[in-house]
């Protein structure tokens, strides 16, 4: 954990309570926030997203941009949800203008993280997703500016 950073671990045990945890955390979210989303595919981080676009008071539908890499919507922040499943190498990001998002004015959050370690700023929200015992139920682990 890099300094200055805070480490929370909540348990979830529904959607519900994920979109829950997602909205506090859209409510402390400035211009020029990212936040980076670890998690294997069906962790919930699409769900997440809809937690944190309520927050910011996004009244389109919100869904993984998989096959477009990037959705804009328009809120009390513009939010830019890049999905980067199908990007292998970090140049590939690049290419695509993703340095552009993470220095906006929006606020940036990124699925599939992982594959952009090297290029995230060092002041990047990290939420790592794990189904638990349950269908619904997740771990959430949050690594937040302190």
């Amino acid at each position: 954990m890099k300094k200055g950073m805070k480490k929370t671990t909540y348990r979830s045990g529904s959607c519900e309570e994920t979109m829950r945890l997602a909205r506090m955390l859209g409510e402390q979210l400035k211009p020029g926030s990212v936040v980076a989303l670890f998690g294997e595919l069906g962790a919930g981080k699409t769900r997440f997203v809809q937690g944190l676009a309520e927050a910011l008071q996004v009244q389109d539908v919100v869904n993984s941009p998989t096959f477009t890499l990037v959705n804009e919507y328009r809120g009390i922040l513009p939010i830019y949800h890049i999905d980067l499943y199908r990007i292998q190498q970090e140049d590939e990001a690049l290419d695509l203008g993703l340095d552009e998002y993470l220095y906006g004015e929006g606020v940036t959050v990124i699925e599939w993280s992982e594959r952009i370690m090297n290029i995230l700023p060092s002041s990047a929200w990290k939420v790592r997703i794990t189904p638990a015992e349950t269908e619904t139920g997740r771990v959430i682990e949050m690594e937040t500016p302190a």
